[in-house]
């Protein structure tokens, strides 16, 4: 099977299991459907290959996100708050938004030519971790560093949040 028909397959199948995350009825089934979107694009990264960024891709979001998500949902009680109704008017008000979206999407894309990669310029090594690591840790190492005592911030602020004891006020 030939490289383009992979892609053109992926490509269908995330934009339809995206297209089912917001359909669906099920918060539970948004969720899997989620997943299956977030590993149909590390499919793609595959193809791109940059196996960094796929491996990091499921296991943040596939992995860790996900779960987070699903059990926020699984904790609240979704039955007791059902959305009211739509009136007819606001889904045609909606469906007219929608498809002026849809004509003017296609228009850019028929008008604007997507030039294809230049094959000459291709390197094999660009999604390679060894690569990744020497510019992260070359160029970028301040803003990386900021960046790791941010989350450290962060989760000492989770933590002392979280300790909070009874009647405790910290604010």
């Amino acid at each position: 099977m030939e490289i383009s028909n992979i892609w053109y397959f992926l490509s269908a199948l995330t934009l339809l299991s995206a297209l089912m995350v917001i359909l669906s009825k099920n918060p539970i089934h948004s969720v899997l459907y989620l997943v299956f979107t977030f590993f149909c694009i590390s499919a793609h990264y595959v193809l791109l290959n940059a196996q960094f960024l796929m491996a990091v891709n499921i296991i943040v979001y596939a992995g860790a996100i996900m779960v987070l998500f699903l059990f926020v949902i699984m904790m609240f009680d979704l039955k007791k708050n059902t959305p009211e109704a739509k009136s007819s008017m606001t889904k045609l008000a909606g469906s007219i938004v929608a498809g002026s979206l849809l004509v003017v999407l296609i228009a850019i894309v028929r008008k604007n030519a997507i030039p294809g990669p230049a094959l000459e310029k291709f390197n094999s090594q660009t999604g390679m971790v060894e690569n990744l690591g020497q510019v992260l840790y070359g160029e970028f190492l301040l803003p990386f560093e900021l960046v790791s005592i941010l989350f450290f911030v962060a989760m000492v602020g989770a933590v002392l949040l979280g300790k909070r004891e009874a009647g405790e006020r910290n604010f």
